[in-house]
């Protein structure tokens, strides 16, 4: 059932042409929700299901259901929590999930903490004239992952297509995410992120994504994007997807 609806997702998607919580929760009772995918260069490819809830002022419920081509499914649920009141410039918040991953029919269990911080660039002074406003914000995320049967396996693609490895989740993961989110326009987010990632099995790596979102009609947005590689493996992806919030 969970691949099936994720084959139809990736129809609608292609037709057509998030994860965790930034650290700003979302508001009591509202939902976020994004479908997306993403391709590379070689053909490798992800797309996701993705929403958000507002279970109060302080706390998110979220989910994300993936798949990839390299014959993997997934789904993580997770909660996140604020540690500050909604005052001040900053905003820090701490999250954990768990989850579970399907790989060529072998369940293995998955695990995630991580923290974010952020601030508005109104509360900035270098920044703060920056027309329209916008955003910076840090996170850092750890996974783990149950250990497959086929070591070997994964060793042989470690060591003949990097690429392909790269949309397999590891073992263990490290992740940190500096971005940087400027409000162009009124209809029109620009979202630049370094995304920084160290695996057990390819070691680090390093990627610039950058984003337009535009407004559509009511509660929906379109983004398209560009995933470039700066170190270590991987290729050129591009993204498309699309946001409801209501």
């Amino acid at each position: 059932m969970l691949v099936r609806l994720l084959q139809i997702l990736t129809v609608f998607l292609v037709a057509g042409s998030a994860a965790m919580a930034g650290p700003w929760p979302r508001a009591e009772d509202g939902v976020f929700l994004s479908f997306s995918g993403e391709r590379d260069r070689d053909g490798n490819s992800y797309v996701s299901l993705y929403g958000e809830y507002g279970l109060s002022p302080r706390s998110t419920l979220g989910f994300e259901l993936g798949r990839s081509n390299a014959d993997e499914s997934s789904v993580t649920l997770w909660w996140q929590r604020a540690l500050d009141r909604g005052q001040g410039p900053n905003r820090w918040t701490i999250s954990t999930g768990i989850g579970m991953l399907d790989r060529k029919h072998e369940y293995l269990p998955l695990a995630q903490m991580g923290a974010a911080w952020g601030r508005g660039l109104d509360t900035i002074p270098w920044l703060r004239r920056l027309p329209g406003g916008g955003w910076l914000a840090a996170e850092l995320r750890i996974k783990v992952a149950g250990a497959t049967k086929d070591q070997a396996e994964t060793q042989e693609l470690a060591a003949a297509d990097a690429s392909f490895l790269a949309y397999i989740t590891p073992e263990t993961v490290a992740k940190s995410e500096l971005t940087f989110g400027w409000h162009a326009t009124d209809s029109l987010m620009l979202i630049n992120q370094l995304q920084l990632e160290d695996r057990d099995d390819t070691g680090f790596s390093s990627k610039l994504a950058i984003s337009g979102v535009r407004d559509l009609w009511g509660p929906a947005k379109l983004e398209l994007g560009v995933i470039a590689p700066l170190s270590g493996s991987g290729e050129v992806a591009v993204k498309l997807g699309s946001w409801l919030e209501f």
